[in-house]
């Protein structure tokens, strides 16, 4: 047995001693973080050979090892087991959502679990500063069912407000001013009213003994931390103070930790206790929500007490379409979810096997269905409490046609409009699955980069900037209003076949989403992919798409950007550009996926769990 095979096989338990001992001895050596210092700085004790990014390993004739089985860019094989599985961007993450379905915690509770745990370790994608989504498969009712917990805009901030605040007419990325409540904590409490099968506060021990003893931060994770603080500190970034995130997530410098360097955060362990011992009242109703008004008045923001007091999460049911026999699963609410609907609808229209797995063609028609899609997200995807959104029209199979018609195989569409509706009408994301065949999944964001940039007084957790995606223009469905949700890009994805679940799936990373999520099932559809190669697959993605949600990126041209991964075919490079299109270099920006598939041998079920080379995190199988 292959070494790399065979540590994926182990139960998680087995290697929580090796890891834990490690974690002692890396904590007793090294000094504990004084005043401002949220991080250890790592120590080598081995030369250095290599750092992220040298140009002397970013070589395109050169490519991964050889494997003896499977597709040629997959980086390694799917782990499986019987009663369990759950993939995250994190293995600390991963490690605790198997412990805690080990002793016999719902998938549910294992989410929960995972997602405090990466409020910790991956503070560039969540926290409880920001919303939550999910899609459950409830094996009882044999159904998806979706959580939304998306927070509002403060109450006290007003649309004169925000016009006389904004920047070349959007809602600037940083401060206060893109700040809205946090839905997280509530959407935890929600589903494990609901699911939740050991106590609330078991499902917090993980994360507080990680926030308090620390842990080496991955390469990944570092990267973008020490990318957030360097715009934290620039001048002019428009941030009412930096001071609170720099001694958060800082070393006495500011810089952030290392790859490999210690993190620790006190403050958010003293926060989860709070919770875990008052519920999601502590954080909404409780001294918590005191301290967040104090702390937004003191910076002249508007976030207060009553408006956390008055959020609540909400179950809805999602919306849904067939592609080619498989029912695929989107939360519709404020979110982008249509926008997958939408683009598979349209791209079911085109015989995409006998176009070829990554080529030009292929690539070519998905990236145009895009393209429509999108137009249609900046027009009308809004809060539809404040908004009608046309969602069945938009997801019909009769528009679909008539949008598919634009798209011709041999040139790009120009210019893309969105249709004539009717009169009337850097996230993380994770995936788990029980023994008793409940499945989750869920997806959770602070938005841009770390978020607003805002960390209150000793909570040790940063505030979404997730307000930035509000519009500002008279009639837009998005426009700000007081009390509103904005625009949502975070999605979980969920399939089904035949009634029965299928894959529990998520592409993490703003409007990324929907692409990713187009491929993985355009892998797995049209081109049969497994549940990892699905993932490892070169990926493309658009940028350029007409948004008006403060994601505008300014002179793309009419066309916009093709990004394409270093592994598509030099041959399909060269023809997409002769068809016109634009192609950019790789920028990091192509997602990050986490996947559980449910699949039966015979009487009996089966977990598959995958991950990807992208994120720093894994897969686990018990």
């Amino acid at each position: 047995m292959h070494r790399r095979t065979f540590i994926a096989s182990l139960p998680a338990t087995a290697l929580l001693p090796t890891l834990a001992s490690a974690q002692r001895g890396k904590a007793s050596s090294d000094p504990a973080p004084g005043p401002g210092q949220g991080a250890a700085p790592a120590t080598d004790t081995n030369p250095t050979f290599w750092a992220p990014g040298e140009e002397r390993f970013l070589r395109p004739d050169v490519h991964a090892g050889d494997r003896p089985i499977g597709a040629s860019f997959a980086s390694r094989t799917a782990v499986y087991g019987l009663n369990g599985a759950a993939g995250t961007a994190h293995p600390l993450a991963t490690q605790a959502g198997i412990d805690i379905l080990r002793s016999g915690g719902s998938a549910v509770d294992a989410a929960i679990a995972i997602n405090a745990c990466l409020g910790f370790l991956e503070p560039t994608s969540s926290g409880i500063g920001g919303d939550a989504y999910a899609m459950i498969w409830d094996p009882k009712a044999k159904a998806v069912v979706g959580l939304a917990g998306s927070g509002k805009s403060p109450r006290g901030l007003s649309l004169e407000t925000v016009r006389s605040r904004a920047r070349n007419g959007a809602l600037p990325p940083l401060g206060a001013l893109s700040v809205s409540v946090p839905g997280t904590v509530d959407a935890w409490w929600t589903m494990h009213q609901r699911y939740g099968k050991l106590p609330w506060a078991a499902l917090f021990q993980p994360a507080i003994a990680l926030a308090e003893a620390g842990a080496p931060v991955p390469d990944i994770i570092a990267y973008y931390i020490r990318r957030s603080l360097t715009a934290f500190r620039r001048p002019g970034n428009g941030l009412e103070e930096s001071a609170n995130a720099l001694r958060t997530y800082g070393l006495a410098d500011g810089k952030g930790p290392a790859a490999g360097g210690v993190f620790r955060n006190p403050d958010l362990a003293r926060t989860y206790r709070a919770i875990a011992s008052g519920g999601r009242d502590a954080f909404y109703q409780g001294d918590i929500a005191q301290k967040i008004e104090r702390y937004f008045k003191r910076i002249g923001g508007w976030l207060s007490a009553a408006d956390l007091a008055a959020h609540h999460s909400e179950w809805i049911a999602p919306s849904t379409t067939d592609y080619r026999g498989t029912t695929v699963h989107a939360l519709g609410a404020n979110t982008q979810g249509l926008a997958t609907l939408q683009m598979l609808n349209i791209l079911e229209r085109f015989d995409l096997k006998g176009a070829g797995f990554q080529s030009a063609l292929s690539i070519h028609l998905q990236a145009e269905a895009k393209r429509l899609a999108y137009e249609d997200r900046a027009r009308y995807y809004a809060d539809p409490h404040f908004a009608k959104v046309p969602v069945e029209w938009l997801i019909s199979k009769d528009y679909a046609a008539q949008r598919a018609k634009l798209i011709r195989p041999d040139r790009l569409l120009t210019p893309v409009y969105p249709g004539q509706a009717p009169s009337h009408g850097d996230t993380t994301y994770f995936s788990c699955a029980d023994k008793d065949g409940m499945m989750v999944s869920m997806i959770q964001s602070n938005f841009r980069g770390m978020g607003s940039g805002l960390v209150a007084d000793g909570l040790g957790f940063m505030f979404q900037d997730r307000g930035q995606l509000f519009n500002l223009k008279d009639g837009h469905p998005n426009i700000y209003a007081p009390g509103k949700r904005p625009f949502q890009t975070i999605i979980p994805g969920f399939a089904t076949r035949k009634g029965a679940p299928w894959m529990s799936f998520g592409v993490m990373g703003g409007d990324m989403q929907p692409q990713g999520q187009t491929q993985i099932i355009v892998n797995r559809v049209d081109y049969g992919l497994e549940i990892q190669s699905a993932g490892d697959s070169p990926r493309w993605h658009h940028e350029g798409s007409s948004q008006s949600m403060g994601e505008d990126t300014p002179g793309l041209g009419p066309t916009g950007l093709l990004r394409l991964e270093t592994g598509v075919p030099v041959a399909t490079r060269k023809r997409l550009a002769d068809m016109g299109w634009t192609i950019g270099d790789p920028d990091g920006g192509f997602g990050r996926y986490e996947c559980v598939e449910h699949r039966m041998d015979g009487d009996t079920r089966v977990y598959a769990a995958a991950s990807e080379m992208r994120a720093d995190g894994c897969a686990l199988a018990y």
